[in-house]
């Protein structure tokens, strides 16, 4: 088995588990390139990226440039001689990096493609109910999620998976195929395939997420709406406006909810039904969902129970 150099890409706490598998599998990573560190929150701290802590914890070299196609960075990543290039949770990579190493570039994505390609496949295999998805490494081509399909394993999505917890198996299930994907190609055994092959239904895909596409639409069945729900939770996280009964609205962020059996689906979508204690019912358009995990504009995210402890509501407050 070849010992390949290797250079890691990736820059979130998904991205440190990977790397972590593949230091702890013994395989020479020569450098981690990760996003340049930048000033967040109120005291405009510099943040540095999960991926260059957990390098310099590691004694590992760095890399953070900020124009891929910086000559000065070019000359640099050709320095290293790297024999294969793995990137997770990155940005997208011009050819002249992608194309550098002799062994290839290839991306851990968390949905088997060539299904949800995009930035939000977890959050999307969520909101659309899917009870199965899974983790893919493919080797990078010109467009964006489209090249040759390395190897790919299978994850079922439970009833009540938040993009959270199935962003936290995929972690784990991806950080053991990257290793996987490594040794394969170290031995000269891999076998990728184009995912025009695979395609054997209608492609759904997983574009970006933005905060106005975050509204909930109670008109809507309870199962989609459970389903978007869950798929934007933790982050970005559904809303919608809880408003009183002289029509002052507070936005509110709901995390997760669960199927009622209770209420009458003729009710007006979005009223609320409080008659049970500590519960807190909506209406969609077939019957009611149970909140269970919500967060008021300016308060810290809570419990049901403890937000209507210090929250007064009636059957005259709604949703919308």
């Amino acid at each position: 088995m070849q010992d390949l150099r290797i250079i890691f890409m990736g820059t979130p706490e998904f991205a440190v588990h990977t790397l972590d598998a593949i230091v702890k599998a013994g395989h020479n990573v020569v450098s981690v390139i990760t996003a340049p560190d930048k000033p967040a929150g109120r005291g405009k701290k510099i943040n540095e990226s999960a991926v260059k802590k957990y390098a310099l914890e590691n004694d590992l070299n760095i890399l953070q440039p900020k124009n891929l196609k910086d000559p000065e960075f070019i000359d640099e990543l050709r320095s290293l001689k790297a024999d294969l290039q793995i990137v997770v949770a990155f940005r997208m990579l011009p050819e002249i990096v992608w194309a550098m190493p002799p062994k290839g570039t290839f991306n851990l994505h968390a949905s088997l493609l060539p299904q949800y390609r995009g930035a939000a496949p977890i959050n999307w295999a969520v909101i659309n109910g899917e009870t199965k998805t899974g983790v893919t490494c493919f080797f990078l081509d010109k467009e964006i999620d489209t090249g040759r399909v390395i190897i790919q394993e299978e994850i079922d999505i439970d009833e009540n998976e938040t993009a959270g917890t199935l962003h936290d198996k995929l972690m784990h299930k991806g950080a053991k195929l990257v290793v996987k994907c490594i040794g394969e190609i170290a031995k000269g055994e891999v076998n990728s395939i184009p995912q025009s092959d695979l395609i054997n239904e209608e492609l759904k895909h997983a574009p970006k997420i933005f905060k106005e596409d975050c509204k909930i639409n109670w008109s809507e069945n309870k199962i989609k709406v459970k389903n978007f729900i869950h798929g934007l939770s933790p982050y970005p996280a559904a809303f919608c406006q809880l408003i009183d009964p002289e029509g002052v609205a507070y936005n509110l962020k709901i995390f997760k909810v669960s199927e009622s059996n209770s209420g009458d689906s003729l009710t007006v979508a979005g009223s609320i039904d409080l008659s049970e204690k500590n519960s807190l019912k909506v209406a969609c358009a077939d019957g009611f969902l149970e909140i269970l995990e919500l967060q008021l504009a300016g308060k810290r995210k809570m419990s049901t129970e403890d937000f209507l402890k210090g929250f007064r509501l009636n059957s005259d407050w709604k949703l919308a």
